[in-house]
């Protein structure tokens, strides 16, 4: 449990983490990278806490798909999760005003939940990584805000629910736009959580049991995308460049 991890023995890479995909942010926010998601969002959708998350963590992925140089700490191998698993969870952190202690905690719980959910998945597949980061960033919220194992299994089951359909197609600009909807689905999860609503065993592909889920959706992104996968490669491989 997050509550009994010795925080002398993950905070220099967690605090890493804050200062490095927060940087990139910014850039991100500052510069002219890609699609400017990150900006995007914050002019349509204004200041409120749950859209600077989106956008925050967008901004890094536009920044980091588009030419940044700035360093990130990853996630199960991915810059684009480390970035979308933990740059929410220090925005809301912030808005909050918890400790440092509390906000490295709720890290632990965001960064463990999104390798525990990609490694049924695999390396390679056609499902999107951010899927399972965004997951990890409501859960780490939701524990921001008092959540504990059964609010947070909730949390994951609801947002797997939400956005488990979206494809990975390498990486890109669009991989911004495709966080900003990953954070957004862990956010409605939570708050689903917060308001006695929640998906059900049997609504599509939810089973009964927050492990039971994830291995379902891990089934899916692993052996039933393989075809996906092979289509996505082959309409990249024959593009004309186009949008």
């Amino acid at each position: 449990m997050p509550t009994q991890v010795r925080l002398e023995d993950v905070e220099e890479v967690l605090q890493r983490q804050i200062d490095c995909n927060i940087a990139i942010a910014r850039a991100g926010l500052e510069g002219h990278y890609g699609a400017e998601i990150g900006k995007i969002l914050l002019r349509s959708y204004g200041n409120s806490v749950q859209n600077r998350a989106k956008a925050w963590a967008a901004a890094g992925s536009d920044a980091r798909m588009n030419g940044c140089e700035l360093p990130v700490v990853i996630n199960s191998g991915s810059g684009n999760q480390g970035i979308t698993a933990s740059i929410p969870v220090v925005i809301y952190a912030k808005e909050c005003g918890v400790s440092q202690a509390l906000l490295y905690r709720a890290l632990v719980v965001s960064n463990l939940v999104t390798i525990h959910l990609k490694t049924g998945i695999g390396s390679l597949s056609a499902y999107c990584g951010a899927t399972s980061a965004g997951c990890g960033a409501g859960a780490g919220i939701c524990y921001l805000y008092g959540g504990r194992l059964n609010e947070i299994s909730h949390t994951i089951v609801n947002a797997l629910a939400i956005n488990s359909g979206m494809i990975c197609d390498g990486a890109k600009a669009s991989c911004a736009a495709k966080i900003a909807s990953a954070v957004e689905a862990g956010l409605l999860g939570m708050q689903m959580n917060f308001h006695d609503s929640q998906f059900y065993g049997g609504d599509g592909i939810v089973v009964k049991g927050v492990e039971n889920t994830i291995r379902t959706v891990s089934i899916i992104a692993r052996e039933g995308m393989r075809a996906t996968d092979a289509e996505i490669i082959q309409i990249m491989m024959d593009g004309d460049g186009e949008g």
